[in-house]
């Protein structure tokens, strides 16, 4: 997916930009980048590639070449950037976040007219960036410019311009991901992650509505162009990527996990369904705090019975080859053999997506001497593959287990009930959770339901994107 961070103050905001975009290192792997811009130096640019170190060790080496009082950054799971952009409306610099899906289309016609060009990566792919500073400059003045890229993009995209006086930012058009201004006696910056910038001295000073446009100063902020009336904010903040410490439309993602897991099992008390085991554990990391809440709720011992080792794999989502990746999480896992061996088990993950790591965890805690591994996911069977934020590397909606079990339950015909498959409730429900508990071996599974979770995000449930749950936009 990617994140990124912004500054524009009365005093030198070199630091607070590089720490800014450090805390967003949990929402990329791919490229890091920072633009500072000084009235002398003029703009300074750095990108380096952090598949295999993080954004905080490329970028200490650069950080005496930076100077200024204004700059954006930005991590990266897809383009290089932030770009710095020359056109008839200045020179710019621009990061964005999100998935261009008419992208070609928007290319040829871009390329209809005659001079227009993009310098295009292997192969032959274009910079999404690049395509949406090119849709900017269709347009006399960079809101205008911002509000076409809007409005034509087929997708999300959530879009941060730096000048040479101020920083524009663009919420996509849906609001599928926050952004939010904070402030100090010197200036604003502007963030995905709220708790980045109260770490760096910034108060809570506003927060962006879908489709709105804010100019940022150091002296403030103001509403270049409105606000939408409709808002669909990823459910998968709360669930997933979203870090503990952040708020996002005022709801804490750390108490929401709580209350996820503690919605959990109530239900399965309430069924009759909750299993006797020794321990609830979560799979680190984000299934830690949904685990806890089951544990308070269901009066189950939470215990940690395996640590992840991160030392020398800090970051989850590297490295980009699936057969590697597994390695790594393999190597990641080290046993707490008093806490396994002869116990009963049920462990919350935050999601079950493609399902490959976790029968790797749960072959782990067999061999690891547990008597019995029952599981949880804190979410609905995710059945469709995210088009809008691109915070899965999957391709093919049959990668995601669930899909490929209906598939094989029911063929093609299986396609045309997935909302059934997505109910516990259902006939066809149940068969889906029998075949993935076969499948992966547990002794028993379980999925929080959409109800369950949208509940304990507790926002109008009109307001919030489920597509990879329910297809429906």
């Amino acid at each position: 997916m990617g994140g990124f961070f912004g500054v524009i103050s009365k005093r030198d905001c070199v630091l607070d930009v590089f720490f800014g975009v450090d805390y967003h290192s949990h929402l990329g792997t791919r490229r890091g980048g920072m633009v500072i811009y000084d009235g002398e130096e003029g703009f300074q640019r750095k990108i380096h590639n952090i598949e295999r170190d993080a954004f905080r060790s490329k970028f200490e080496d650069d950080l005496m070449e930076f100077k200024g009082c204004s700059g954006i950054g930005c991590i990266s799971d897809s383009d290089p950037q932030p770009l710095l952009v020359r056109s008839h409306l200045g020179v710019f610099a621009i990061a964005t976040v999100g998935i261009v899906n008419n992208a070609e289309e928007l290319i040829e016609k871009q390329l209809a007219h005659k001079g227009q060009q993009f310098m295009a990566m292997s192969p032959g792919k274009v910079n999404a960036t690049e395509l949406v500073a090119a849709l900017i400059n269709q347009k006399d003045d960079l809101v205008s410019g911002l509000r076409h890229a809007q409005d034509v993009i087929e997708g999300s995209m959530t879009i941060l311009v730096l000048t040479e006086d101020s920083i524009l930012a663009a919420r996509d058009r849906l609001g599928r991901l926050p952004v939010l201004i904070g402030r100090d006696e010197n200036g604003c910056c502007v963030s995905f992650e709220s708790f980045a910038y109260q770490k760096l001295g910034y108060q809570d000073a506003y927060e962006l509505g879908p489709y709105e446009i804010v100019r940022i100063t150091a002296g403030g902020w103001e509403t270049v162009a409105p606000a939408g009336q409709k808002m669909r904010i990823c459910a998968f903040l709360w669930t997933y990527y979203g870090y503990p410490n952040s708020n996002y439309e005022g709801v804490n993602v750390e108490l929401m996990r709580y209350r996820n897991g503690e919605r959990m099992a109530q239900a399965e008390m309430d069924q009759g369904r909750l299993p006797d085991v020794d321990y609830v554990a979560g799979v680190p990391d984000s299934g830690l705090p949904h685990a806890i809440g089951y544990a308070n709720r269901s009066k189950k011992t939470f215990a940690r019975p395996f640590i992840k080792y991160t030392p020398t794999w800090p970051r989850s989502f590297m490295p980009a080859n699936q057969e590697v990746r597994n390695q790594v999480a393999k190597m990641k896992q080290i046993p707490v053999s008093e806490l396994i061996q002869g116990k009963k088990l049920l462990f919350v993950d935050d999601s079950i997506v493609r399902g490959t790591q976790l029968r790797e965890t749960v072959e782990f805690l067999y061999e690891s001497g547990a008597s019995e591994v029952h599981m949880r996911s804190a979410c609905p069977p995710v059945m469709y593959s995210c088009k809008f934020l691109n915070f899965s590397r999957g391709k093919s909606d049959m990668e995601l287990i669930a899909r490929r079990t209906v598939q094989e339950l029911e063929g093609d015909e299986g396609q045309q009930h997935l909302e059934e498959y997505s109910d516990a409730s259902t006939q066809r429900g149940q068969c889906l959770l029998k075949s993935i508990c076969q499948s992966l071996g547990f002794d028993s599974l379980g999925y929080q339901s959409l109800d369950g979770l949208l509940d304990a995000i507790g926002l109008d449930r009109d307001q919030i994107c489920t597509y990879c749950w329910t297809g429906k936009e």
